[in-house]
């Protein structure tokens, strides 16, 4: 009978590393996590205090406090999406939209984990913005493929007008909500929706298609608000009269119940949360609790290089994110640039896949090592068959991403690495178990997509502070702009003074943009990464994805551990057996 045993991994941190450099990377993590911490607050107080005071004065909660009372006890809620238009104006005068005037995130109910899309009824009054849409249906997107409850707090005056051309008619544009909300339905997700205030217009569609539909007594939906209907047809009304829960309850059956006020309207959708199968994540735990890692997981401040180009040894942080520190690493003795093993993450297993650092011997120049963090045949062969391995026994994969790229050159283009590599991109295209991806430092070239990157649709990918996402490095692209200035040794050729000083500003001009176009805020603005999330936190955010993988029984294959294929891999690949 196969077992799976796991090893002892990692080493206490003065082993690992010199005392002036883990505290000098400590203190360099250390800026760049309360800058985060003090964008996460900027967003979350959205228009600011003037706005929650009016909110107040209707007798309704703001949304976040909405979140607080709908959540466990002691339980975080953890935040999808938080930095989408960052830093953008939209209109005349110009107005911000903090998280795109709306609050997607993963919240526990009763012990089972849920999905919850909440408009932000301090920005605008809840108004969708350019990419609010967008990130509602990557919310729905998340619930509809774990199969987890997806609950709406709505409280919406419609689309931001004056930029609804960015919202109104795209294939993944507003209505496109409503075609998720479908999906969902059709698939058996539950959905709850609780209206607290304003609906107006196709925002009804996303409740109406709820299983179960809640209304506050301030609550109304309406195809089109009192303001249009008195225009169009001189008729003397308010969107209450003509959409709250005296019609909608009691007349067109188009809800469900009334509740008075926002507090019993939570302690409602809670009770429905109740009523649905509990987690299955414990039964798929194997009789294993959840165990803290031997080593504490903010070291991980310390041991990841603020500067991308010094390496460390990524199995430090493996050690510091899974449980009790320990890790069955899966062929370890071929394509060693890289590192694929499985571990438990809150007593759930899953699969690891991440770049080594650290130089690496030649697999035939026995004279000759290779630079790591970057993909050569070999490991670019290992990783596409643990892929498939735990595509087949239905092991969720984690792929840590830090990586320069593809090997380019002769050798790579002789081993072939354009058809190694799209046989990897295959495989990760057509995998059905759910990936997480997370860029640890650099995500570059087609090694990002190779390590399914976002377009290769990772159920969520995380950021850090210090993640670095572009085609090439900013000094490299300027090297290419300006190749045919320089020599082979990438020295300006020109003696010149004046030719001299108009290259090194154009190539410093174009480094400065790359760099500013890597920013993870930029990133996270236009969606390109989903979360950015401290280093020192992503464990206990790990253990949150983990388990949502878990929580639905039934809907994908997941093998016991006795009959993993992962056994079979493992035997005939061990060198030393």
């Amino acid at each position: 009978m196969a077992k799976v045993i796991l090893h002892p991994v990692g080493t206490p941190v003065e082993g690992v590393i010199d005392e002036r450099a883990f505290a000098e990377n400590c203190r360099r993590m250390d800026e760049l996590n309360e800058l985060l911490e003090q964008r996460r607050e900027e967003v979350r107080k959205g228009w600011g205090a003037e706005y929650v005071e009016r909110v107040h004065a209707k007798g309704k909660l703001t949304t976040w406090e909405r979140l607080e009372i709908l959540k466990d006890p002691d339980t975080t809620i953890f935040p999808i999406n938080t930095f989408v238009n960052y830093g953008l104006e939209f209109g005349k005068p110009p107005r911000t939209s903090p998280a795109a005037g709306v609050i997607t995130a993963f919240v526990r109910i009763h012990g089972r984990l849920t999905v919850v899309i909440a408009n932000d009824n301090t920005v605008a009054s809840g108004s969708w913005w350019p990419l609010t849409p967008e990130k509602i249906e990557r919310a729905q997107e998340v619930g509809l493929r774990l199969k987890l409850p997806v609950i709406y707090l709505v409280d919406c005056s419609g689309l931001f007008l004056p930029e609804q051309s960015k919202t109104f008619p795209g294939r993944t544009g507003a209505g496109y909500i409503f075609k998720m909300n479908s999906l969902l339905s059709a698939s058996g997700v539950p959905q709850i929706a609780g209206v607290l205030g304003d609906c107006i217009a196709g925002g009804g569609y996303m409740p109406i298609i709820s299983d179960k539909l809640f209304m506050t007594e301030q609550a109304y939906m309406v195809i089109a608000g009192a303001a249009l209907v008195k225009g169009g047809k001189s008729q003397q009304i308010t969107s209450l009269s003509i959409g709250g829960p005296n019609i909608h309850v009691h007349l067109s059956n188009c809800a469900d119940e009334r509740v008075p006020d926002d507090q019993t309207m939570i302690k409602r959708i809670r009770q429905e949360v109740a009523k649905l199968p509990d987690s299955a994540a414990d039964y798929y735990r194997h009789g294993f609790a959840p165990s803290e890692p031997r080593f504490p997981t903010r070291e991980i401040n310390g041991l990841l290089p603020v500067d991308h180009r010094v390496v460390y040894d990524v199995r430090q942080v493996i050690a510091r994110l899974v449980d009790s520190s320990l890790f069955w690493e899966v062929m370890p003795h071929t394509g060693e640039e890289m590192i694929t093993g499985v571990a438990r993450i809150n007593g759930l297993y899953v699969g690891i896949i991440t770049n080594n650092q650290q130089l690496t011997a030649h697999p035939e120049l026995k004279d000759r090592t290779r630079a790591g963090g970057i993909l050569y045949r070999e490991g670019i062969a290992k990783i596409s068959q643990f892929s498939r391995s735990c595509n087949s026994d239905g092991i969720p994969i984690l792929w840590l991403q830090d990586i320069s790229g593809f090997d380019i050159g002769l050798e790579a283009e002789k081993h072939g690495l354009l058809a190694f590599g799209s046989n990897l991109l295959y495989t990760n295209s057509t995998n059905t178990v759910p990936m997480i991806t997370v860029l640890l430092r650099k995500a570059s070239g087609a090694g990002y997509y190779a390590m399914t990157g976002l377009p290769y649709e990772p159920f969520v990918q995380v950021s850090t502070p210090l993640t670095r996402l572009a085609v090439m490095e900013g000094r490299t692209l300027a090297i290419g702009a300006y190749r045919t200035k320089l020599d082979d040794s990438f020295r300006i050729i020109t003696e010149d003074p004046e030719e001299r000083a108009k290259v090194e500003a154009g190539m410093k001009s174009v480094e400065d943009r790359i760099s500013a176009d890597m920013d993870p805020y930029k990133s996270a603005r236009q969606m390109d990464t989903d979360e950015i999330v401290p280093v020192h936190e992503l464990r206990d955010y790990l253990m949150t994805l983990v388990e949502m993988c878990y929580q639905s029984h039934g809907y994908r294959r997941i093998k016991n551990p006795r009959i993993w294929s992962m056994h079979d891999l493992n035997v005939l690949t061990d060198s030393e057996g």
